[in-house]
C-alpha cells in the first residue's frame, strides 16, 4: 500500500503504486474483468497496458492486491508466512478469501442448515401419542382390529395407521369417512436420496478388481473395509483395463453384485429390508411344494429340508395345507434363512439406517433400487440431447429407426452399453445419473465412418460416427452393443 501524502493526487486522479511493491505480474499476461462487487469505496482501474490496480478512496491509498471482503484481515505470523482473519466467524485461514469462496461457504452454511432442519423434520414426521383419553372413553369409539393412531407433529390432527403402513388422515371407525391419504412414491424416493446423500462422507474408496474374478476381488475388499468408508464413493478399478471411474464402471460392478446375491430371493429380501411383516400370500412368489418338504439351492447346489418330522413323505391335502402354509412361511422367512438375513441386515443397517425404508413397502423398494426395465421409446427420444447433430440430422433419424426395430432386450443391451445400467431410475431417461449429477443421454458426433460406436458410461454419452446410410449404422450399432467388453482411456 502506499499512503497519499501531502499533495499526493486527488481521489480522482490516484497514481498507481510502484511496480516494485507488486507482485511480479507478466505484462503481456491478460485480466479477465471482475464481476464481484468492490468493498464500498474501493474502485478498480486498468493501465493503459492493461495491468489492474484498485484504489482505496476511503484511505486515499492504491494496491496491486485485489481488497479483502468485508470482516477479513491480512496477518503475519512469526515465521513471515501470511494468513487471513475472518473476524465474522472468528476463524483463520492460510487461504486469500475472495468473493467467490466467501459466498460458496455462505451458501454451504445455508445447506447445512437446511439439511439439519430437514432431517430434523422428517424424523419427527409422526410421533406416538402418549397422552390423551384412553380408547374406551373415546367418544369416537374403539379402532378396528389391525389399526393404530398417530399424531402428527406439525398441527393437532390425527393420523390413522394399519398394519400396512396406509395412512387415512380421518377416522377409519365405523362410520367415519374413507378419504384415504397415500404418500407419493416419488416423494418417499426423493426424502430417500436426500437422507442418503446427507449420510454420505467426503472423498472415495478405491478397490481393484479383475474381471475375471470380479466378486471374489470385491469381497475381500470390502470385508476389509471399516462400516463408515462404505459411506464414501466406490473407485473401481478394473485391473488390465484403462477406464476411469467416474460413476460408469461403479455402476456395472453394483449390477453384477445384484445379479450374483439376490437371483431368487428379491421378493422375501425386500420384504425384510421394508420391516414390513411377512404374510402367507407372499408364498405366491416361492412356488408351493406338494410335500411338507422344501427344495433350497445355494452355490449350485440342491438340498432338500423336511417341515416336520418325515415330510419327504407326506403329501399336502385341503385339511392338511393350513399347517402346510404355516410351515413353509416359517421356514422360507426365518429358520431357513435366518443367518444370512441377519448378517444382511446388519450390514445394510451399519451403511443406511434401517429406518429409512420404514414407508416402503417390497414393491416400492424392488423400484428404488433396481428402477424400471421396460423402456419407453418416446420418453428417451424426447430426454435425449446432441452434440454436433441436430435432431433432424439423418444420422439421428437412422439411430432411432434402429432402436424402434430392436426389442425391448436389445434396447436393455443399448441402454447398457451407453449408460453401464440395464434398468432405467424411477422417472424414467429425465432422471438418469452421470458423475456429476443428473445427465441426459447424450449423442455425440465423433469419429470416421469406419469407427465402431464407443460409450462413455461415466457421462451417458454416445459417439455415433457420421455413417453414410441406415444400413452400415445398424450394422456398426448391433456390432458394439454385441460384441463389445471392457474400459477404455483416450
Amino acid at each position: 500500500l502506499r499512503p497519499a501524502g501531502n499533495g499526493a493526487p486527488g481521489p480522482d486522479n490516484l497514481a498507481p503504486p510502484p511496480a516494485d511493491t507488486a507482485p511480479p505480474i507478466a505484462d503481456d499476461q491478460p485480466t479477465e474483468p471482475v464481476v464481484e462487487s468492490l468493498p464500498a469505496g474501493w474502485e478498480q482501474r486498468v493501465l493503459s497496458h492493461g495491468r489492474v490496480y484498485y484504489v482505496d478512496h476511503n484511505t486515499k491509498t492504491t494496491t496491486w492486491e485485489r481488497p479483502l471482503p468485508p470482516g477479513w484481515e491480512k496477518r503475519v505470523d512469526q515465521r513471515g508466512r501470511f494468513y487471513y482473519v475472518d473476524h465474522n466467524t472468528r476463524t483463520t485461514t492460510w487461504q486469500r478469501p475472495t468473493p467467490e469462496s466467501v459466498r460458496n461457504y455462505e451458501q454451504w452454511q445455508s445447506q447445512q442448515s437446511q439439511l439439519q432442519g430437514a432431517m430434523h423434520q422428517f424424523n419427527q414426521r409422526y410421533l406416538y401419542q402418549s397422552s390423551g383419553a384412553p380408547v374406551e372413553n373415546d367418544p369416537l369409539g374403539a379402532l378396528p382390529p389391525g389399526w393404530g393412531m398417530l399424531k402428527c407433529c406439525r398441527d393437532e390432527s390425527s393420523d390413522y395407521v394399519s398394519l400396512s403402513f396406509s395412512l387415512s388422515l380421518s377416522s377409519s371407525r365405523q362410520g367415519g369417512s374413507p378419504g384415504a391419504y397415500d404418500r407419493s412414491f416419488r416423494w418417499k424416493y426423493h426424502q430417500f436420496r436426500f437422507l442418503c446423500h446427507s449420510n454420505a462422507l467426503p472423498s472415495h474408496v478405491k478397490i481393484s478388481v479383475s474381471r475375471q474374478t470380479l466378486f471374489e476381488d470385491s469381497f475381500q475388499q470390502i470385508m476389509n473395509m471399516k462400516p463408515y468408508d462404505l459411506r464414501r464413493r466406490l473407485y473401481i478399478i478394473m485391473r488390465g483395463e484403462e477406464g476411469l471411474d467416474y460413476g460408469g464402471i461403479a455402476r456395472q460392478v453394483s449390477l453384477t453384485f445384484v445379479c450374483v446375491c439376490v437371483p431368487l430371493s428379491e421378493s422375501v429380501l425386500y420384504s425384510l429390508m421394508s420391516i414390513s411383516p411377512c404374510w402367507e400370500n407372499d408364498l405366491e412368489e416361492g412356488g408351493v411344494e406338494l410335500y411338507f418338504a422344501q427344495d433350497m439351492e445355494m452355490l449350485g447346489k440342491v438340498s432338500t429340508h423336511s417341515l416336520k418330522d418325515d415330510g419327504e413323505n407326506e403329501l399336502v391335502t385341503s385339511h392338511n395345507k393350513e399347517e402346510y402354509i404355516g410351515l413353509l412361511t416359517d421356514w422360507r422367512f426365518t429358520r431357513g434363512v435366518e443367518e444370512q438375513t441377519k448378517a444382511f441386515l446388519d450390514g445394510f443397517n451399519e451403511v443406511v439406517p434401517l429406518e429409512w425404508l420404514r414407508y416402503f413397502d417390497e414393491k416400492e423398494l424392488e423400484l428404488m433400487l433396481c428402477g424400471m426395465q421396460e423402456i419407453d421409446l418416446s420418453d428417451w427420444q424426447k430426454n435425449t440431447i446432441y452434440r454436433h447433430y441436430t435432431k433432424n440430422s439423418k444420422q439421428i433419424h437412422w439411430f432411432w429407426q434402429v432402436v424402434k426395430e430392436m426389442d425391448n432386450e436389445k434396447r436393455i443391451r443399448l441402454l447398457q452399453f451407453v449408460t453401464g445400467t440395464c434398468r432405467l431410475p424411477v422417472g424414467g431417461f429425465a432422471e438418469l445419473i452421470g458423475s456429476n449429477g443428473p445427465q441426459k443421454f447424450c449423442i455425440d458426433k465423433v469419429g470416421k465412418e469406419t469407427w465402431l460406436p464407443r460409450s462413455h458410461t461415466c457421462f451417458n454419452r454416445l459417439d455415433l460416427p457420421p455413417y453414410r446410410n441406415l444400413e452400415q449404422l445398424r450394422e456398426k450399432l448391433l456390432f458394439a452393443i454385441e460384441e463389445t467388453e471392457g474400459f477404455g482411456q483416450e
